[in-house]
């Protein structure tokens, strides 16, 4: 029997790139539920790609009565929620990564508020909606560990992301309800082509496959199936922990 089979999932920012990469690993399966995102369109392409097991609902995750809405219509349309996949965040529209320097006090609250505080209010927003003994899933990232030029903001966002799943899961025993953080090292997805010049794009991923010990990019298909770990009975005694699916990126080091 599939995996998630019978199990409803909301999975924020599922609409593209590692998201949509998790949607087609749970639809696979046999999971059913929400994607959400804030571009239509794309938002349309996905429900499409993964078909009548899914529905497509327009939200921001900044945004409170959005995140109530999602939770609420999954809700009525499916009956329970089962899994939250709690995946939106990352680079902000217009706003580039940029070092101390350059950060203004909008910059750093808008970063901050995508990666940070919509990641602890999609998950209070869920749980009049959660089954007991549900599986959130916080997609943290690799430059928790590791600092890059620019992401200095983006990456204490993400570090903080790893302790609240630890606080959260301990403010969610009575109810069985795990929270663990699931951190990508580099992913091939279109979020290159917001943060790179297109004639630096392939130059760049080939710099973070030649430092990635098991010598590629990852694929959002891998994040995928590591969630599906997370949201199963599989991983019923893992609780409050993160793991890395990074192809080594973080724990081995290629210096010779």
């Amino acid at each position: 029997m599939s995996k998630l089979h019978n199990k409803v999932v909301v999975i924020t920012g599922g609409n593209s790139g590692i998201g949509f990469g998790i949607a087609e690993a749970f639809e696979k399966e046999g999971a059913v539920g929400t994607i959400t995102g804030r571009n239509e369109a794309t938002l349309n392409q996905a429900i499409e790609a993964l078909g009548t097991n899914f529905i497509g609902i327009k939200g921001d995750v900044t945004n409170f009565h959005d995140l109530e809405n999602i939770f609420r219509k999954t809700f009525e349309q499916f009956g329970k929620i089962d899994a939250l996949v709690v995946n939106a965040g990352g680079i902000v529209d217009g706003m580039p990564l940029a070092a101390i320097t350059s950060v203004t006090e909008d910059n750093y609250d808008r970063y901050m508020d995508l990666n940070l505080k919509s990641v602890y209010f999609t998950v209070q927003k869920s749980l009049p909606y959660l089954n007991d003994g549900a599986s959130i899933i916080l997609i943290g990232s690799s430059a928790a560990h590791r600092a890059a030029p620019g992401m200095a903001i983006y990456g204490a966002a993400k570090a903080a992301i790893i302790s609240l799943a630890k606080g959260l899961s301990l403010d969610l025993l009575p109810r069985k309800i795990r929270v663990n953080t699931l951190s990508p090292g580099s992913i091939d997805t279109p979020v290159f082509g917001k943060i790179v010049p297109p004639e630096q794009l392939e130059q760049v991923k080939q710099l973070w496959v030649d430092i990635t010990p098991v010598g590629r990019q990852g694929l959002p298909s891998d994040i995928g199936n590591a969630a599906v770990f997370l949201a199963s009975d599989d991983s019923a005694f893992i609780v409050g922990t993160e793991i890395l699916s990074d192809g080594g990126l973080t724990n081995i080091s290629l210096m010779k």
